[in-house]
């Protein structure tokens, strides 16, 4: 421990010079959640645009690596296993743990940054600015958890409900680069778009359009009734010809069954199935995607996919999908946002109708180019990824 005490102290007193080597180096520091990291995207995508000659590396959390792994606009990637690691500390494994943890730090601090840019804003991704050895260490001012401390740069606080991209975004142009254009590139190819094809052919696909839905999320307030998802892909069956695929983690498979086993028709359940690439190539080949306010929905809207988004204890202001053709329902109460994880009601998620998502979802795929079968389609997954 006190060689971690050690590396701390470090990173807290160094304030030297960088060492240049004909490029820039920049530490991008966001480590969760799944939409968290994809609404970062923008930002570094302009970084690559106006500092083409910059080394970036991005410290991620092991869940939403794949999200940040062989994307274009990254030379590194430092994935942080903190979950594990706390958990294994003090068990059988400790030392396998700290071996690992102490091999991340040092990889970590292996580099001398001009710029590390802590996009988080929390205990954790401080602790990671502080312990890395950057000159210039750029955030907002008074974050959550006293996180802004470690900084040497801190730009005045940004308008919370503003859109997150946008707060991100802000945050490059203390680089002086461009912000204007807004792109995702979510790193997935023909590989992904082969496996999920395959799943889909042998499972009952024949064309249709898909209709992809993530009927979960971590907060309670933020379900919808599973008998609501229910009757909605039964009439998404029913009345416009659709192909339902329910999507989430293995976790929520138990939730997913409960929902088909209420329905009158099939739907095709890739619930633990996907990895985050897989997922992205699915979303861009359905025609609509119906969401909680989670993670997938931000992962469906990156990739071009139109969103069906059910709004309750948050703002789509600040979190909803970004972008054209997108549709969000809420049952508009008054105290609605509150930003609550517990709720003895959840009327503003009860409140919205499965008639009202159901006119949403034919709205949207009104609007879709008709009579195109997905194989004409190979164009519009690549004209997608780049939204």
């Amino acid at each position: 421990m006190s060689f971690v005490f050690g590396l701390v102290h470090s990173a807290l007193g160094d304030r030297a010079s960088a060492v240049h080597k004909g490029e820039m180096k920049i530490l991008v520091v966001k480590m969760s959640a799944i939409g968290d990291v994809i609404h970062t995207l923008p930002a570094v995508n302009a970084l690559r645009r106006g500092l083409p000659e910059a080394h970036i590396t991005w410290l991620v959390e092991e869940s939403a690596s794949a999200i940040v792994a062989s994307h274009p606009s990254v030379d590194r990637v430092l994935v942080s296993k903190r979950t594990r690691w706390l958990k294994g500390l003090f068990g059988p494994s400790w030392l396998r743990n700290l071996r690992e943890i102490l091999h991340f730090l040092a990889a970590l601090r292996d580099t001398q940054y001009d710029v590390v840019i802590d996009f988080q804003g929390l205990m954790k991704s401080a602790v990671m600015v502080a312990l890395s050895r950057g000159v210039r260490k750029v955030g907002y001012d008074k974050t959550r958890e006293y996180s802004y401390l470690v900084l040497n740069e801190r730009l005045p606080p940004y308008d919370m409900d503003k859109h997150a991209v946008l707060r991100y975004l802000n945050l490059v142009k203390r680089l002086n680069v461009e912000t204007d254009v807004v792109t995702f590139n979510i790193p997935f190819g023909e590989a992904e778009k082969q496996d999920v094809l395959s799943v889909l052919r042998r499972r009952g696909w024949v064309g249709q359009p898909i209709v992809a839905v993530n009927p979960m999320a971590k907060w309670k307030t933020k379900l919808w009734p599973a008998a609501n998802f229910s009757e909605l892909a039964d009439r998404l069956v029913e009345e416009l010809g659709c192909f339902v695929v329910f999507t989430g983690n293995g976790a929520d498979r138990k939730e997913i069954s409960r929902i088909l086993s209420h329905m009158r028709h099939g739907g095709l359940d890739l619930s633990g199935q996907t990895g985050l690439r897989q997922l992205a190539a699915l979303y861009g080949m359905s025609s609509c995607a119906i969401t909680t306010d989670t993670g997938p929905m931000h992962l469906a809207a990156a990739v071009g996919t139109r969103v069906v988004a059910l709004f309750g204890p948050t703002a789509p202001w600040r979190t909803g999908p970004l972008g054209e053709g997108h549709e969000v329902r809420r049952a508009g109460l008054p105290c609605s946002p509150c930003f609550s994880k517990q709720c003895d009601t959840v009327t503003c998620m009860d409140d919205i109708s499965p008639e009202e998502i159901f006119e949403a979802v034919a709205n949207v795929l009104k609007k879709l180019p008709s009579g195109k079968e997905f194989e004409d389609e190979a164009d519009r997954l690549e004209r997608r990824r780049g939204i």
